[in-house]
């Protein structure tokens, strides 16, 4: 048997001939071998050495036989390193005593006389043991890491429109359940912040979210990436990879762009969900898995119910609850909201000086149609937030035009719109709402059509700050 590689073990027995033959036998096949003749000494020698086995003596007294002296050091042992692996030495006869010892956490035990073989293959089986605990311990810790950091860095998913007050109780209701969801939206909506809001609100909140971009994963690929793969089941596989089925487990996997798969690949992600098990490319053992799966895709439900297209049992089995996303305008309310959070996030991020955004700004954004939807508006703040010179940031740093009623009224308004420019969120909020009602002498239509939002918006709004459409009331006076 060769020597197992940085492997160290610890004997411990009263008598010397048993350490010596020990560790001549032993130190053939561990790279270090330690003995200790008296018990008292082990937590010194334990806080030098960090041994993958420890060889511990059940007696340590001449006539003892009962056992209770081991078990003592054995649960010393366990309570200065919970992860070590103890075999004990017992003499024939004692066996039972070594049974019980196991209870108190001993891993294996070796009768005396030993036999060499049976004392080395004990002592491996011992040192693979702790390795792997070691090496799930090490996970376990790296993965917490991984989560605190992502819940770290997590995004809050803004807006509180009517729109997106659907999406986030659907969200509430859905998130605490295991049920599949499939979310719809156009690219940049922000389907993976719905995801990720599912799963941070679920049960399985301390366990990792996943994402894999499926439209990204080459049709050659797909089965390795969500399946794993075992070395040389394929030209490449140098070494076995597990998928990101097994990756994910316990936790959430996000599938984003699921319409992307070819009709061949949907119907092996099909079997997996209604099996729950995978099986690595090249081998004949299927593994259990425990996930939630979310899947999302930009692709229409028009589009989604083409069986030319999409297997129909798959969708059944991906949409038990079904979100839609809505695009950035069909909820301008939100705008102001979501360019003020950005805007921070970068000033930060580039050392700049947090600006407020002009009226100008505020109503050319909300005019604009986005077509690149949250991901475009934030790209655009960005780029305000490096390019503008100006105390505020202005439609042009946007690359908007201002709106066409605004234009035309800049003249007259001119002192007002510098008076809004210089007040925070809710103050300018507040004025915006107080300007529309007194252009268009308190109709609440034209007032809701110059600010680009919905009668009900503005009423909302206007019993927010209480408001009258004859202006504030005495309240606010």
């Amino acid at each position: 048997m060769e020597k197992t590689a940085r492997s160290h073990v610890l004997i411990v027995d009263d008598d010397e001939d048993i350490l010596v033959a020990g560790k001549l036998l032993l130190k053939r096949h561990f790279s270090e071998v330690v003995t200790c003749n008296r018990p008292e000494h082990i937590p010194l020698v334990m806080a030098d050495h960090d041994f993958d086995a420890i060889l511990l003596d059940m007696n340590f007294s001449p006539g003892q036989s009962d056992g209770t002296y081991g078990i003592k050091w054995l649960k010393r042992i366990v309570e200065i390193d919970p992860n070590a692996v103890v075999v004990m030495i017992t003499a024939h006869g004692n066996a039972d005593i070594a049974v019980d010892a196991m209870k108190h956490g001993a891993t294996d035990f070796i009768s005396k006389p030993w036999h060499n073989e049976k004392v080395v293959a004990t002592l491996s089986a011992a040192v693979q043991l702790r390795q792997s605990r070691s090496e799930a311990s090490r996970l376990k810790r790296s993965n917490q890491v991984l989560i605190e950091a992502s819940g770290a860095n997590r995004q809050n998913l803004l807006g509180q429109s009517a729109a997106m007050a659907r999406v986030h109780s659907l969200i509430q209701r859905v998130a605490p359940t295991d049920a599949n969801v499939l979310i719809l939206g156009e690219n940049g909506t922000g389907k993976e912040l719905v995801a990720r809001e599912l799963h941070q609100q679920s049960r399985r909140n301390e366990q990792v979210f996943m994402s894999i971009d499926l439209g990204a994963v080459a049709e050659s690929l797909f089965e390795s990436e969500l399946f794993g793969h075992q070395k040389g089941a394929f030209t490449g596989a140098s070494e076995a990879r597990i998928g990101r089925f097994v990756a994910a487990e316990g936790g959430t996997l996000f599938l984003d762009e699921i319409a992307n798969i070819p009709l061949h690949l949907q119907a092996k992600l099909l079997t997996v969900l209604e099996q729950r098990k995978v099986t690595p490319l090249g081998s004949h053992r299927a593994i259990d898995i425990n996930v939630r799966v979310i899947a999302a895709t930009n692709a229409s439900p028009q589009a989604l119910r083409d069986e030319q297209r999409f297997r129909q049992d798959l969708l059944f089995r991906l949409n038990t609850v079904e979100i839609q996303v809505p695009p950035l305008r069909e909820r301008s309310d939100d705008i102001l909201e979501i360019a003020v959070f950005y805007a921070r996030l970068y000033s930060r991020k580039y050392r700049k000086p947090e600006k407020s955004f002009s009226t100008e700004a505020i109503l050319a954004a909300q005019a604009h149609a986005w077509p690149g939807n949250v991901r475009a508006l934030r790209h655009a703040v960005e780029r305000a937030v490096i390019l503008s010179e100006g105390e505020h940031y202005q439609a042009a740093d946007l690359q908007l035009t201002a709106p066409q009623a605004y234009i035309a009224s800049e003249t007259q308004h001119s002192a007002a719109d510098t008076r809004l420019a210089d007040l925070n969120l809710e103050r300018m909020e507040k004025a915006l709402v107080v300007e529309a009602l007194s252009r268009h002498d308190s109709n609440i239509s034209q007032a809701a059509k110059d600010l680009g939002i919905t009668r009900t918006s503005l009423y909302r709004r206007m019993r927010k700050h209480k408001l009258t459409n004859n202006g504030p009331t005495d309240e606010n006076r």
